[in-house]
């Protein structure tokens, strides 16, 4: 089905008011990228970053372990899946200061989040390598990344 295990697109808005350099460093710190381009739709400008496998999302990989937020990040992951697609959003302005916070409702990032449009053949398997399961705050397993052919 894809070429890929994992293919991530990431949206995120650039406002009149913001320094684009500085939208570029908020989804530089938080995803990889292979190609990066800026998009406008309905008078609204958004840089479009796509990803090809595993390795664009290691940075939210390694941010959700070094915070300690599995359970969380989990819920949210869990919610977002639908089908071969795993869709989330973070706080844009955390973002650009290393911090992956996950917002649920647009208006919890006020410059608009970085939303995460993830395909990928075992969404369930992406979300244990991303978030596994805890208890009492420790890790129960760790599950490799998906395979890219």
């Amino acid at each position: 089905m894809f070429t890929h295990s994992v293919r991530a697109e990431v949206w995120v808005e650039v406002r009149p008011t913001e320094d684009e350099e500085k939208v570029r460093r908020a989804l530089s710190n938080v995803f990889i990228y292979d190609d990066l381009r800026v998009e406008e739709s309905e008078g609204k400008k958004y840089l479009v970053a796509l990803g090809l496998g595993f390795k664009s999302l290691i940075r939210v990989h390694n941010l959700i372990k070094e915070q300690g937020i599995e359970d969380s990040a989990r819920s949210v992951l869990i919610k977002g899946m639908e089908d071969n697609r795993v869709v989330f959003h973070l706080h844009k302005q955390a973002a650009y200061a290393g911090v992956l916070t996950f917002v649920t409702e647009e208006n919890e990032s006020p410059l608009g989040p970085i939303t995460f449009i993830v395909e990928t053949n075992d969404p369930r398997r992406l979300i244990d390598w991303l978030a596994p399961r805890t208890s009492r705050g420790r890790r129960l397993y760790e599950t490799p990344p998906p395979e890219d052919p």
